[in-house]
């Protein structure tokens, strides 16, 4: 969980609550990312995000044993990636900004783009 913090609140405005008694992070008030811990379905620790329908169906059909549809976020097009698995955190901290950057102001993405140049 430390890792996915780290990755998340790197994000300009992202803050971190609870949603449902799980960490979620949001930029002004907007959920980007939920960490979901041992969910019913899945029996393990995931990171649901959010995603546009054309990626969550690429990324599932790419890789189902690493994401799937979430429950309840599933038919909004999040994705979840299960984090009980190697993972490749260049990958994911790429999914979490591209959820970011579908929830973030543009002054926001205008910050985080100027940072990284």
């Amino acid at each position: 969980m430390l890792k996915i913090r780290q990755i998340c609140l790197n994000f300009p405005e992202t803050e971190e609550r609870l949603n449902h008694g799980m960490p979620a992070f949001a930029v002004k008030n907007r959920s980007a990312f939920v960490f979901v811990q041992e969910s019913k379905q899945r029996k393990n620790a995931s990171i649901w995000f959010k995603a546009l329908r054309e990626v969550q169906e690429e990324l599932i059909e790419q890789d189902p044993d690493r994401f799937f549809a979430p429950p309840y976020l599933g038919p909004a097009g999040w994705a979840g990636l299960r984090l009980d698995i190697d993972l490749d955190w260049s990958e994911v901290a790429q999914a979490m900004e591209e959820a970011w950057r579908l929830v973030a102001p543009k002054r926001a993405i205008k910050e985080l783009d100027e940072a990284t140049l």
